[in-house]
């Protein structure tokens, strides 16, 4: 096979077979997927949760993952965040002509690899190969498809006065991460994306408790556009306590340097988490112990006061609104 992608590995002809066989089922193996008919088949039971997603992020390798990984995570996530249980995700691929192999190959390792680590099976796809210069090396769509159990209803519309908002760790890893790489600046320091499925953590919580109100991943916005979206979709306040926001030391410096708010900055392995007082304890408990949740800390609470608005208590004693940004701070993050 070429060291390099070509438009004959998007001709639908023994090429493309290569590819598919060499790369693609190499990393994805799974009965589904084996019998390499024209759909996925198999049996669904309960309540279903269904999301799609495309990732067109530059760089796509970066401290801590890349597209590949963040693909799959993104999907997982968006499932885990209405309590579903991920099962199975399809991937659509574009690719620029003259892509190195090797570099789609380690892409695609990584998805195999994060997708066993979620649990969930990739078992469908599609590959186009475009023009050099029609796109940027790889674009990735994935869609995935869950089961949300009996008992679990998690909407960004359920927000109440008196709930607590947690943030399962530090903010604004990955978007300062990829700042850093993309603009090549000279800032040494621990920076690297958070990209990580995050479904058994909030598996584990749902086990303890199913009396959550919101969960939400603080992507492109970050926490301040999430929040912001729940408020408006739950017609409540939400107020935050800037000091108990957890931020790298690292992430806050470059912020501060560059004029950026880690508020706003996005987050692949990072969930909000609105529910009840009664609960805060119990689900605390759980993220603390876990890998991707041991920074986990309140860090506001809902109220009746300016509904649709985000407030913080900021250091200096006063408050300041926490707006919705307007147009992207920073583009193709994700």
């Amino acid at each position: 096979m070429s060291d390099i992608i070509t438009l004959a590995h998007g001709s639908g002809g023994k090429t493309t077979g290569d590819l598919i066989k060499n790369i693609f089922q190499k990393h994805f193996n799974n009965d589904i997927l084996s019998k390499n008919d024209d759909a996925a088949s198999f049996m669904l039971s309960g309540k279903v949760a269904f999301t799609t997603d495309s990732f067109v992020i530059t760089p796509v390798f970066f401290k801590g993952g890349n597209i590949g990984k963040l693909a799959v995570c993104g999907t997982v996530n968006d499932l885990a965040a209405l309590g579903a249980t991920p099962l199975y995700l399809s991937c659509g691929f574009i690719l620029e002509e003259g892509l190195p192999v090797k570099d789609l190959e380690a892409i695609v390792e990584s998805m195999g690899n994060t997708a066993r680590e979620a649990g969930i099976k990739i078992v469908t796809g599609d590959t186009k190969v475009v023009q050099k210069n029609a796109a940027d090396k790889i674009f990735i769509n994935t869609s995935g498809i869950g089961i949300i159990p009996d008992g679990i209803d998690i909407s960004g519309y359920n927000a109440v006065p008196g709930d607590r908002v947690i943030i399962t760790g530090t903010v604004g890893d990955h978007g300062c991460s990829i700042l850093l790489e993309r603009e090549k600046l000279d800032i040494y320091g621990d920076i690297s994306s958070d990209c990580a499925p995050l479904n058994r953590i909030i598996g584990e919580i749902l086990s303890k408790t199913t009396n959550i109100h919101v969960m939400r991943d603080p992507t492109r916005g970050g926490v301040a556009a999430t929040l912001n979206e729940i408020a408006q979709q739950s017609k409540v306040g939400i107020k935050l306590f800037e000091d108990r926001i957890p931020v790298k030391d690292e992430v806050r410096g470059v912020c501060e340097l560059l004029g950026m708010d880690p508020l706003y900055m996005a987050n692949e392995g990072k969930m909000l988490v609105i529910v009840p007082e009664s609960s805060v304890d119990t689900v605390l408990g759980v993220l603390k112990n876990a890998a991707y949740g041991t920074d986990s800390c309140v860090i506001g609470e809902v109220t009746y006061d300016h509904k649709g608005i985000v407030v913080m208590n900021t250091l200096a004693g006063g408050n300041r609104i926490v707006g919705m940004p307007v147009g992207d701070q920073l583009p193709r993050i994700c």
